[in-house]
């Protein structure tokens, strides 16, 4: 094989990976191969568990999708809302799986800002006394104060 052989066209990546005029792709198989879900497997028991609607509706695995259509997919605690521009069979690489697609997702939840609660340099030792009790009023774990007790 010499250099060159290869199409490193988006375009014509995004072709070959299209199915033939007239036929269809299934839900589970789109949703892989834009790169929603890491395996067709997930996509499928996704869909089995009610997770994926097109259009409004629960939709089986061999739901077939079609350009316009909205796929809404709750995967890993929040939910993808998609417009499929582009059915494709194969999957493919993340730029041209983004042209596939119409992000309408509400954006990801920040995450929590955790300060990095009892992290000690290495070889330090073991923590006194104090440091475990400093460590764990970081963590919220501290017991109540002194003094707090009842009669």
């Amino acid at each position: 094989m010499g250099a060159g052989s290869g199409s490193d066209d988006p375009a014509a990546v995004a072709g070959a990976a299209r199915p033939a005029s007239g036929e269809s792709v299934r839900v589970d198989s789109w949703i892989w191969s834009v790169r929603l879900v890491k395996t067709r497997s997930m996509g499928a028991t996704a869909c089995r568990g009610g997770h994926v609607r097109v259009n409004g509706e629960r939709v089986k695995p061999a739901y077939a999708v079609r350009v316009g259509d909205e796929v809404r997919l709750r995967h890993a605690g929040r939910e993808r809302i998609v417009i499929v521009k582009r059915v494709i069979r194969k999957r493919v690489g993340p730029p041209v799986a983004a042209e596939c697609f119409v992000d309408n997702s509400p954006p990801p939840p920040p995450r929590e800002a955790v300060a990095p609660a009892g992290v000690r340099d290495r070889g330090a030792g073991r923590p006194t006394k104090r440091d475990r009790r400093e460590m764990e009023r970081l963590r919220g774990l501290g017991a109540p104060e002194a003094g707090t007790d009842g009669p």
